[in-house]
């Protein structure tokens, strides 16, 4: 049976306070709270700036041993400079102030590209000429014409993860397993960040996932974040694949 990594994408919402988090828990516990109901997180601030290597030690300390996070790849990177010569040493930055700060603890590199980075053979080689295969590297795609089985093996081949994907977008939501670590992001269908999944939904991505026999590890990320529905998605996943890490707390 594979080992399933259950949490949210952030920890750190206000309206959280009643559906996760108690009334009376001051915002500076939220943290290790958090780390008594799941078993992972999936960080996204690094996607906007980078925290300082103390906030990622801070993490690691707090947190239990089996727990793993997965931590977001800068935009300037993706985005801005879209894998070019000139992300060499921002990505070797960012490598290494995640793995000196979460050592162990440091799972999926996540990288999401835009909706409007269509597949190219060039835009591939850019990518795998980046991607520092130390790493679990993932890469979320926003534009259809990447699910192609040809860059599915492609990215088997380097043993990079296809992130699946429940997105608003017009885009496939079915688990696609490229390694033996699987990685999915539930981003709240059809209100972006908002809308809750139904228990059908939910199972369906279980069967799926439960079909793809070479997978060792699972990562799935709510970021169905506003108003706790992701809190309340990740509990009921977690109760479907019998993978319950609620921890003592204090």
């Amino acid at each position: 049976m594979p080992t399933y990594y259950i949490g949210c994408s952030g920890f750190s919402y206000r309206d959280w306070e009643g559906v996760l988090y108690p009334a009376e828990l001051p915002p500076r516990k939220w943290f290790a709270y958090y780390c008594t109901q799941f078993n992972t997180l999936e960080v996204n601030v690094t996607f906007y700036r980078m925290p300082a290597l103390k906030v990622f030690k801070d993490w690691y300390a707090q947190s239990p041993p089996d727990f793993r996070f997965a931590v977001k790849a800068p935009r300037q990177v993706t985005h801005y400079k879209k894998f070019n010569a000139e992300v060499g040493p921002i990505l070797a930055s960012f490598y290494a102030t995640v793995r000196e700060g979460l050592r162990e603890k440091l799972e999926p590199v996540l990288f999401q590209l835009p909706p409007k980075a269509a597949y190219t053979e060039e835009l591939l080689g850019r990518i795998l000429e980046q991607l520092n295969p130390d790493f679990h590297n993932v890469l979320e795609f926003r534009h259809h014409s990447w699910w192609d089985g040809q860059v599915f093996r492609t990215l088997a081949q380097h043993g990079i993860s296809f992130c699946g994907q429940s997105h608003p977008a017009d885009l496939p939501d079915e688990v696609v397993a490229t390694t033996k670590k699987a990685y999915y992001r539930f981003h709240g269908v059809p209100v972006l960040y908002t809308s809750a999944y139904s228990p059908e939904f939910l199972e369906r991505i279980t069967q799926q996932i439960q079909a793809e026999p070479h997978v060792e590890e699972v990562f799935l990320y709510f970021n169905n974040g506003i108003g706790g529905a992701g809190v309340l998605n990740a509990r009921q996943l977690q109760e479907l694949l019998g993978a319950q890490p609620v921890l003592a707390f204090g």
